[in-house]
């Protein structure tokens, strides 16, 4: 598991998060995990089904909200804070490296 970045009381974020990382983050307290990185990025990638399968499986909530690097259509930043709002916290945003993840939470708290 990459490490976690905390930005405010009720989210941090990540790197990657695999099907196997589950286990912890729900240990560590989280409940909500959304996942920023579309199917297919990369070739080693898990799928969302597949995060999605095992993080219920722990209880844990899971949302899906993919954004390619550098592009944060309007809908996708609404369902972000949305999901924060809405969702049990802690919540775990991740995508590749965090950044987007951090962005999206940015756009969706403070307009960028």
């Amino acid at each position: 598991m990459k490490p976690i970045e905390q930005l405010s009381p009720s989210l941090s974020i990540s790197g990657d998060v695999g099907p196997d990382d589950l286990a912890a983050i729900a240990a560590a307290g989280f409940r909500t995990i959304i996942n920023n990185r579309p199917d297919g990025e990369a070739m080693d990638q898990p799928t969302s089904a597949a995060i999605e399968k095992a993080a219920h499986k722990l209880g844990l909530t899971y949302r899906h909200i993919p954004v390619v690097p550098g592009d944060f259509p309007a809908a996708s930043v609404v369902e972000f804070g949305a999901v924060l709002s809405a969702c049990e916290g802690p919540v775990l945003a991740f995508c590749k490296s965090g950044m987007r993840s951090k962005n999206m939470y940015a756009l969706a708290t403070h307009g960028g």
